[in-house]
């Protein structure tokens, strides 16, 4: 079966879905212009100064640079959230938003990106499970206790010829230590769960009642990669326990498994949830 053709099989089950879900990995954000980190060469082009130093993205995101080197570890996370906080959702997040908002069954999203891009684009907190966290909370690094908090009102300056932060550095509101963001990072033994586990048990939840409903469901993928299989994984799994089906676009791990009911577009992320659209 070619690509116009599945793409149209693609609509037709989207049109007639009682629920959509949609899943995402750092492939999404790419049409708004946002770096995914593939490979070394695409980190490093966002980061020289870190390629001087030959760190990986992994050894990067790591959260031993907030006690080893506080001004290089906000630099990293601060260039990102400012990043974040400048970069607009592409249409692709307010066509599905129109998608989810149409249909008889309330949507969910789950994705691996700490942006925040879903939220910008209007999307309910109540229906978002952010996986790795979110760069917009901030938690101790210590931690002195379980508090995470809306970073709204923190502001991280750079300077870009040295890529440190500039002091003040962003502190614990409790005890005065060092903050850090609540993102799950490489390594990490300190990161503290507590704002993704009540997603996560909200998506439970959700997925328990479409389960009950015999809804007919489908689960949009769109650019979650092999490297961290996080959200494919759970596509799967879902798909799975819903009796669902599966649509995973992404122009190059696009592959599903044959146990796995499934449409795929290998297509990027804008293209293809423009070209289910103008069909459903």
């Amino acid at each position: 079966m070619n690509l116009e053709q599945n793409i149209a099989r693609a609509a037709d089950l989207v049109r007639n879905a009682d629920a959509l879900i949609i899943h995402t990995g750092a492939g999404m954000g790419v049409d708004s212009g946002l770096p995914d980190f593939r490979g070394n060469d695409g980190f490093w082009k966002e980061y020289p100064v870190v390629k001087k130093l030959g760190l990986s993205f992994a050894e990067m995101a790591n959260p031993h640079w907030f006690a080893e080197r506080p001004e290089l570890a906000w630099a990293f996370y601060g260039h990102r959230l400012n990043l974040y906080r400048q970069t607009q959702p592409h249409e692709g997040f307010y066509i599905l938003k129109e998608l989810l908002d149409c249909k008889p069954a309330v949507g969910f999203v789950f994705t691996s990106n700490v942006d925040g891009q879903f939220q910008k684009a209007g999307f309910s907190d109540k229906i978002i499970e952010e996986v790795h966290g979110s760069i917009h909370h901030f938690q101790c690094t210590t931690p002195c206790s379980s508090k995470i908090w809306n970073a709204s009102a923190e502001i991280v300056t750079i300077n870009s010829d040295t890529f440190e932060a500039n002091m003040p550095l962003p502190v614990c509101p409790h005890c005065g230590a060092l903050a850090r963001p609540n993102i799950l990072m490489f390594g990490d033994w300190s990161w503290l769960a507590a704002r993704s586990d009540g997603q996560s048990l909200n998506y439970d939840n959700y997925l328990r009642q479409l389960k009950l409903q015999h809804s007919n469901t489908v689960i949009i993928e769109i650019g979650a990669g092999r490297a961290i299989s996080t959200v494919r994984r759970k596509s799967e799994s879902v798909t799975d326990f819903l009796g669902g089906t599966l649509i995973r676009i992404n122009p190059r791990d696009f592959q599903i498994p044959e146990r796995i009911k499934g449409i795929e577009l290998p297509l990027g992320g804008l293209d293809g949830i423009r070209a289910i659209a103008n069909l459903a």
